[in-house]
């Protein structure tokens, strides 16, 4: 047995300023066929146990590129074509090949290319016609017709905070095996759902959901079963969510098992919808609690969904409010980190924060802060694989108190990321369980870190590139037939 691995991933957002270039990847990572050389991170970590697993096999491995970009806007037409090459010319070179798995995101859109998974799938197709061709996707993906019909296997991350990449991996890994041994023989089929909407996994009803599909995967012919929540911020034809079913030789089952699933979804959407406050109601809510951490989520200037990451919006509001014992961050404002190095540790400057990618950061905020630490090459843990920082800074602004943790302390970096962990923090040396604000930029996966160690958690909905309101999203492309922006899309 031959196998080929490679990743290729973005999430675009149609309606971030920042356009996804070459940049964006080199600053994310581009590994030429040589990332299982490597310690494995986020990305890499599914392409790293697929070469380990072969192995073990004795099979042969063939390795392509393995390239992601933070989430941004439309990745750049030679950009994708340059990359989607780069997989095709080694693919051929390697062939003949007996499975193909790919590490993808699965809503990632180029310009001229609405579907880059399914262009892709359907060119490695084409090369390998016999391969048993395999997906990994995040669910917040657009499953299309093409990414369907060419490819042999997708499964979807289940949890969301998606803690599950490597488990899902070995997942498809099994998957793809077997079928090329002969044993299974995957059909997929899947469910329009018609709904637009968050859905964390960590508790609640979601929780259940997700807990109840994954017990019916033992049931007889199924082989596995996903839901894809769909990326709301992409405008495609068939964004939102979609429940699939893999069964082993039985379209009657699959769409069968697909359909049960997506009507249980539907039937519980009231219960899983989660209130996301304004501003002042969130900070009236907090307000009303007398222990922290309190963790704020500006859900709508989060980078991992194509947000700049540098909106001033919460923190303007809590100055106007003179709150104190607040930790803020991560802020993507490279011209700062550099003038923080600049000065130096111990210096106390007025500088000029955020606000500097367009209208959905709101005004920079002129501050006067002290470079309280500058530290390089730091992570923060997703799961169980790390996250690069770039160079971080913690600038602090004094409240005028004896107590250090009164003080409104800030974390700024230049590699723009979500905020998933508290080590983004506390590896700088602020005491994050001291403070009572503690303000996040991440729509959920900063649950997976932060929930162990909140009084309580308050999503919040300033202006932003990803406003959780479902039911104004701009959408060129996407029909409005879905829930809840009209009650009933089945009619």
């Amino acid at each position: 047995m031959k196998t080929f691995i490679a990743c290729l991933a973005t999430e675009t957002n149609s309606f971030s300023p920042l356009p996804t270039a070459l940049s964006g990847f080199e600053e994310g990572m581009i590994h030429h066929g040589d990332a299982t050389k490597s310690a494995p991170k986020y990305w890499t970590g599914a392409i790293n146990l697929w070469r380990t697993e072969a192995e073990k096999r004795g099979w042969e491995v063939v390795e392509s590129l393995a390239a992601f970009a933070q989430p941004a806007g439309l990745t750049l037409r030679k950009v994708y074509e340059d990359f989607r090459d780069e997989i095709l010319r080694d693919l051929k070179a390697a062939m003949p090949v007996d499975i193909v798995l790919l590490q993808l995101h699965g809503a990632m859109i180029a310009d001229g290319y609405d579907d880059c998974e399914g262009d892709l799938i359907t060119h490695i197709r084409a090369i390998a016609p016999d391969a048993k061709i395999g997906g990994s996707l995040d669910p917040h993906c657009h499953l299309t017709e093409a990414m369907l019909t060419q490819a042999t296997a997708l499964i979807c991350f289940k949890e969301y905070p998606h803690i599950d990449i490597l488990e899902r991996g070995a997942e498809l890994f099994t998957l793809c095996a077997d079928a090329a041994m002969g044993k299974t023989n995957p059909v997929m089929r899947d469910y329009d759902c018609r709904i637009i909407m968050a859905m964390p996994t960590p508790e609640g009803p979601m929780r259940a959901y997700v807990d109840a599909m994954t017990a019916r995967e033992s049931e007889p012919g199924v082989l596995s079963l996903s839901l894809a929540h769909g990326f709301p911020w992409g405008d495609h034809e068939r964004t939102g969510a979609r429940a699939l079913a893999i069964t082993d030789g039985d379209p009657a089952l699959a769409e069968k098992m697909a359909r049960e699933l997506g009507e249980k979804l539907w039937a519980e959407k009231e219960a899983i919808f989660q209130e996301v406050l304004s501003i002042d109601a969130a900070l009236d809510r907090a307000a009303g609690h007398n222990q922290g951490p309190i963790v704020l989520a500006d859900m709508s200037d989060n980078p991992g969904g194509g947000a700049p990451g540098d909106s001033t919006f919460m923190l303007r509001a809590m100055l106007e409010r003179g709150l104190t014992s607040v930790v803020s961050g991560l802020y993507w404002d490279p011209q700062l980190v550099r003038l923080a190095e600049d000065a130096g540790e111990g210096a106390t400057l007025p500088v000029r924060l955020g606000g500097k990618t367009g209208p959905m950061s709101g005004d920079p905020l002129d501050l006067t802060v002290t470079v309280k630490r500058i530290a390089k090459g730091l992570t923060q843990s997703f799961g169980a694989l790390p996250v690069e920082l770039g160079t971080t800074v913690w600038l602090s602004i004094d409240a005028g108190t004896p107590d250090p943790s009164d003080n409104i302390d800030l974390a700024v970096n230049d590699v723009r990321t979500q905020t998933f962990h508290p080590e983004a923090f506390t590896q700088l040396g602020i005491e994050v369980a001291k403070k009572r604000h503690v303000v996040v930029k991440s729509s959920n996966h900063y649950r997976a870190g932060f929930a162990p160690i909140a009084s309580t958690i308050i999503p919040v909905a300033p202006p932003g590139a990803i406003t959780p309101d479902f039911t104004a999203i701009p959408y060129k492309k996407r029909a409005l037939n879905y829930w809840p922006k009209v009650e009933n899309p089945f009619a």
